[in-house]
């Protein structure tokens, strides 16, 4: 518990500068959204529609995989913290395996729709970066898979590891997120203030659910003498 808290306001810090950073942005976007639609209409006139649908598919898929039910599934096993009852143990386990199950298999279809039907020069960050949490991904899966006896000297080892991976995939994919809808607006020329915005509130609320795990029994103990 230690190691997450640190963690946890680090988080909360990271997405507060990216909500100040968005919304500051957010004018500034405004006032040049006209400039480039009047300088990418050819480029955007010459996107077919099937292609805009794709790219906007792939960014639901890794959005819901990577910025949704990986972070949900962290915070349901640290439910598992403080709960002595093994048959509600057993119920948090399988929720969080079937979460992080269903974002493996969205971050997958998003890759294969990726490698199918986009243009993968590996040349900007949010691509390099995609690989990177893809192969991060699956060794989680293995990992997972592979885990120890509780009781096994390589447990505390494992552990480790996969609380590193988890939370680095977590990160990385809300990072990639954002790098993506940066990615999605040079593309086609779109305003993405609101999904920026609401991507953010949507971060924060789940770090401060983070954050109150962390406190919840402190909070709960002050009224208690």
């Amino acid at each position: 518990m230690g190691v997450q808290q640190p963690l946890g306001a680090f988080l909360f810090q990271v997405s507060i500068v990216f909500v100040m950073f968005l919304i500051a942005s957010a004018s500034e976007e405004h006032k040049k959204a006209r400039g480039r639609h009047s300088s990418r209409k050819d480029h955007n006139s010459k996107m077919s529609p099937r292609l805009q649908f794709e790219i906007t598919l792939h960014g639901l898929l890794l959005w819901a995989s990577m910025a949704f039910l990986l972070p949900v599934g962290i915070l349901v096993i640290r439910l598992s913290n403080r709960e002595g009852n093994r048959r509600r143990l057993r119920i948090i386990f399988y929720v969080h395996a079937v979460l992080q199950k269903l974002a493996v298999l969205l971050a997958t279809a998003g890759a294969v729709m990726s490698i199918k039907n986009f243009n993968n020069s590996f040349n900007n960050s949010h691509q390099r970066l995609g690989v990177a949490l893809y192969g991060i991904m699956w060794l989680q899966v293995l990992v997972g898979i592979f885990r120890p006896q509780r009781g096994s000297k390589r447990r505390s080892l494992w552990f480790f590891a996969h609380w590193i991976m988890g939370t680095t995939v977590s990160l990385l994919g809300v990072l990639n997120v954002f790098i993506g809808l940066q990615a999605y607006r040079e593309k086609t020329s779109k305003s993405i203030t609101t999904w920026n915005i609401l991507f953010s509130v949507q971060i924060c609320l789940i770090v401060i659910c983070y954050l109150l795990q962390e406190k919840w029994v402190y909070i709960q103990n002050q009224g208690v003498v």
